[in-house]
């Protein structure tokens, strides 16, 4: 990293829709050690977008341009998933940092080409898993630390929407967005999930996908209405993981299941001392004979978890410290959503 890093780090957006209006430039404008220099989109309404809500100064149809800018530090890629790989290389490749929204990439061989491409040119490559950032997974993270919890030996992982196909944008395009449910919210509860249990290293997935209402004109949308004749992604998925430590994680994502909630993001790790949640948190062990259940209190309120990500990124840029949710990382939980595709469609055990 070059020692003349600047105080305050000058960010290019790389895709001006949905997530870099809602999250990305709101986040870095908070900030008194960033700012948003220029936003690069091929379409004229969303930049015009960014320059009257956000105040952005300069604008680019092409992002190339953009990183031609040498007062331009680090970006954000928040482009649909089918360009997250072309746009972070090349911004890596122009000495950027960059901060590539999830998933990584459409597939693991993407994934790949972007961690070389940060490894080659030593720039930081940052995945937007920003469930890390939760206060309550943060809990849970700091006291598996700490050694307050035992062998974790299995989790069970949900990220389900009973009515949550997306009206908008590439959702349901298996070409442009690599998948449904199962690469769009399940990996934000995998990445989670594994992140308290240390990360370890997978080994074997058997998984299955179902296309059971994407394609139905009689199912009711609650994240606006989609387009039935296009929709070529599955709309539930289910896998088992097995690790290397010999642990395992069941995984349930889906778009339209019929269940309780409206969403339910959640996990439960099982340990050989008790156990663990989110959504709801809590921990789980015997004292003296007696079950308990521990419910931390006095956690952060009104948390912006996108924020904290964003925060974070800037920080290691800054200071020249590891990212929070690195690439290498991402990779692995892309590897793992490549192998339930990969056992859906051959019925078979994928081996890592």
């Amino acid at each position: 990293m070059d020692l003349n890093t600047p105080d305050i780090l000058g960010i290019g957006i790389i895709g001006g829709g949905g997530i870099a209006q809602a999250v990305h430039i709101p986040g870095y404008q908070k900030l008194k050690n960033a700012r948003v220099l220029a936003v690069s989109d091929p379409f004229e309404s969303a930049r015009t977008a960014c320059e009257e809500k956000f105040g952005i100064e300069k604008t680019y149809a092409d992002f190339e341009e953009m990183l031609a800018n040498p007062d331009i530090h680090a970006v954000s890629v928040t482009t649909p998933n089918f360009l997250h790989a072309e746009a972070s290389i090349k911004a890596l490749e122009a000495g950027k940092h960059v901060l590539c929204e999830k998933p990584l990439a459409m597939n693991a061989v993407e994934g790949q080409q972007m961690v070389d491409a940060a490894q080659r040119t030593g720039n930081k490559l940052m995945c937007g898993y920003h469930y890390r950032f939760n206060p309550e997974v943060q809990t849970l993270k700091k006291f598996a630390e700490a050694g307050e919890f035992g062998e974790m030996y299995f989790a069970r992982t949900i990220a389900m929407r009973r009515r949550g196909i997306p009206g908008w944008g590439m959702f349901i395009s298996k070409e442009k967005n690599g998948g449904g449910p199962l690469i769009d919210i399940g990996v934000h509860m995998l990445d989670a999930t594994m992140h308290v249990m240390g990360f370890p290293k997978p080994t074997k997935v058997f998984g299955k996908t179902y296309q059971k209402f994407g394609k139905r004109k009689d199912v009711t949308g609650l994240m606006g209405q989609w387009d039935t004749e296009n929709f070529t992604v599955e709309d539930f998925a289910a896998a088992q993981i097995l690790f290397e430590n010999g642990a395992s994680l069941h995984l349930e994502s889906s778009f339209v299941a019929e269940q309780a909630e409206q969403d339910k993001m959640s996990f439960q790790i099982f340990d050989d001392r008790g156990g663990l949640s989110y959504n709801p948190l809590q921990m789980y062990k015997e004292h003296l004979g007696t079950q308990l259940d521990i419910t931390p209190m006095g956690l952060p309120q009104n948390v912006q978890a996108h924020h904290k990500e964003i925060e974070s990124f800037v920080n290691s840029v800054l200071n020249d410290t590891p990212v929070m949710t690195p690439g290498t990382e991402a990779l692995e939980i892309s590897k793992i959503i490549d192998a339930i595709y990969k056992s859906s469609e051959t019925g078979s055990e994928v081996t890592l």
